[in-house]
């Protein structure tokens, strides 16, 4: 380990040791979130519902690869930060190539039953409108089938790069990556391919640039040697595989959980019809930008929360979750008055004004914003559960935010508000789960200075 990435963890003060791993992180995820809407923004300028009802349709599907990337990525850089505290460097090695392999063979399995079951997946996700449904396949072969693999992997060396305190180079890819997707879209869906064929050109744009910030990160990798993706000789039996499994399962859980409890809001809303999927796909990806940011602070600052966990600097530990979690909640909450106050405004730069489908994006966005300071926080500590290695109480928060209580609550208030009640559930359990999450980190600090003091006294 450099010493720049050493003193960065265990010198630099904390709140500037959050500021250089979150700020770019942060970056990272703002561009990924631009760039998704920026697929909706030009596939709007068509003013044609069933693209954009498309594109919202297959959101689900694609970002299942972030599941499989999250999965081995967090937990694969968690692990490695731990690693790193107690300078293990043979089992840094395996754990590398265990989130590599791991990821290389779930996310070709998956690109392959897409490819087999692609009108079955369409349908299920709410795809069932004709036209809706050819132009989803379109983009679900181009973006999942062919371009999984590099998809998947460029976010999983940005979590490996990240977990060595090298948050600016593993931003940098995905900044990459997200401003090429941008310049691509354009290129591809007016000039490159005819008339008709918008949203096969920014699925082309899409798969294109991920493959380009995938090559840009194996050239880091291999340039820098930053990690050796081989097994030594303790490779199965050290618990490395098992310890990437439980830490990023209850990420890759509540991705899963995510594209799950939209897909459920998406066949519930094609009820009402394409303007209301169209506008709730809208609504989606304008109230991405809150939860990008505290993504991002969260998965850059988990490093950090790792090693001071792993290298017992209690203080350090405590000092870094606070000051994200107050940050996470503050920055959230702006946004969340900036969505209310400016609504119309960005929900017209996607959609036509004064079109249904603008009123319905108008709505919808003014019911999901109001859970994301509590979704900030909430998020915060799921990540810190991910780093201290508790993985059955990041699993818990996780499953509880998405799936377990929100899915049941849509059907609920579908029955007695209507559409309106299905967007409602998402925030409504957001802010069930971030007081859930404040009650179980109190706890789990009580436990752990009581095993800090008795460390100090044996």
């Amino acid at each position: 380990m450099e010493k720049e990435q050493k003193f960065l963890f265990e010198k630099e003060k904390i709140s500037k040791a959050i500021i250089k791993l979150a700020l770019p992180s942060i970056a990272g995820q703002i561009i990924l979130v631009i760039y998704n809407m920026a697929d909706t923004f030009f596939v709007g300028l068509t003013h044609s519902d069933s693209m954009i009802a498309a594109v919202t349709v297959c959101l689900p599907a694609f970002m299942f690869l972030s599941a499989i990337s999250n999965l081995f990525g967090i937990g694969g850089g968690a692990a490695y930060a731990r690693a790193l505290g107690k300078k293990h460097d043979k089992r840094c090695d395996n754990i590398a190539a265990h989130a590599l392999y791991g990821c290389l063979l779930v996310t070709g399995i998956y690109s392959f039953l897409a490819f087999l079951f692609r009108d079955f997946f369409i349908t299920v996700l709410g795809g069932s409108h004709p036209e809706v449904h050819r132009i989803a396949v379109q983009y679900l072969l181009v973006t999942v089938v062919f371009g999984g693999l590099t998809t998947a992997c460029s976010t999983l060396f940005s979590h490996l790069i990240r977990s060595e305190g090298r948050s600016a180079s593993a931003s940098a890819g995905i900044i990459m990556g997200g401003i090429l997707n941008i310049i691509l879209d354009p290129l591809f869906m007016f000039v490159l391919l005819p008339k008709g064929n918008e949203v096969l050109g920014a699925a082309i744009a899409t798969a294109l640039s991920n493959l380009i910030a995938c090559v840009y990160f194996w050239i880091l990798i291999t340039k820098n040697k930053l990690f050796r993706f081989r097994y030594n000789e303790n490779a199965f039996a050290d618990g490395s595989a098992r310890e990437i499994i439980m830490t990023g399962l209850p990420a890759c859980l509540m991705t899963l959980f995510e594209n799950i409890s939209y897909a459920v809001l998406d066949g519930l809303m094609a009820f009402y019809g394409i303007a209301a999927q169209a506008g709730v796909g809208v609504a989606k990806k304008i109230n991405m930008l809150a939860h990008s940011i505290v993504r991002g602070m969260a998965q850059g600052v988990l490093p950090l929360l790792a090693y001071s966990y792993s290298s017992h600097r209690s203080n350090r530990l405590k000092q870094t979750i606070r000051i994200s979690s107050l940050s996470a909640g503050i920055v959230s909450l702006l946004l969340t008055v900036l969505n209310l106050t400016c609504g119309k405004m960005f929900v017209g730069m996607f959609v036509e004004a004064g079109s249904q489908s603008f009123s319905y994006g108008v709505l919808f966005l003014k019911i999901l914003c109001i859970g994301c300071p509590f979704s900030g926080i909430a998020y915060t500590i799921i990540s810190f559960f991910q780093a201290v290695n508790e993985s059955a109480k990041s699993f818990l928060l996780a499953i509880f935010r998405k799936g377990a209580l929100d899915i049941p609550m849509m059907y609920l208030l579908n029955a007695f508000i209507g559409m309106a009640g299905i967007v409602a559930s998402t925030p409504l359990a957001d802010i069930a789960c971030c007081v859930v999450a404040v009650l179980l980190t109190g706890r789990w600090f009580k436990a752990y200075d009581l095993k800090m003091m008795q460390r100090q006294a044996a």
